[in-house]
């Protein structure tokens, strides 16, 4: 076995769902999930298939984004493991939906952050360890990163 850190290329730092599925009907019904549950909703998702011809499918509403979804699964290339990139929302605004979806079996991420995934490649083929979600932590918020981040989520409409 050899691991492998995969770094995900996301130059604009969009949100994005990485996670693990069971079907090849996934990528179709991750983009009902995502139409269905924000209106006009840019994204774009692939999906590595797990068995012959172990193909990248994908889908969207956005060419940019369906490539640099594409991109990154090939990348990652990890059997039944899908990758959303999306803009102007948030992973809250689908996360629920995208977990309801019947073949999702688990989530690794959704963030915005620098990401970095910890793949084990075998003879067989490649799985995901882990992630490295962002940065190390720096301390401890104090009383005023606490006003900070209230405020921020109401800003953002999370909190009134």
């Amino acid at each position: 076995m050899e691991l492998k850190i995969i770094k995900i290329d996301n130059p604009s730092s969009l949100n994005l769902i990485l996670g693990h599925s069971h079907f090849i009907k996934t990528v179709e019904d991750i983009y009902e999930a995502m139409v269905n549950s924000v209106p006009m909703v840019k994204f774009g998702v692939a999906f590595c298939e797990a068995s012959d011809p172990c193909l990248v499918r994908y889908t969207g509403t956005d060419n940019e984004l369906i490539e640099l979804a594409k991109k990154n699964a090939f990348a990652l290339s990890c059997g039944h493991t899908f990758i959303v990139f999306m803009k102007y929302i948030f992973p809250i605004n689908v996360l629920n939906a995208i977990k309801n979806v019947p073949e999702v079996a688990n989530i690794h991420c959704a963030t915005a952050n620098p990401l970095q995934v910890i793949v084990a490649e075998t003879e067989q083929g490649r799985g995901i360890i882990g992630v490295i979600d962002g940065s190390a932590s720096k301390g401890i918020e104090t009383e005023e990163d606490i006003k900070n981040r209230k405020e921020l989520l109401r800003k953002f409409g999370y909190k009134q």
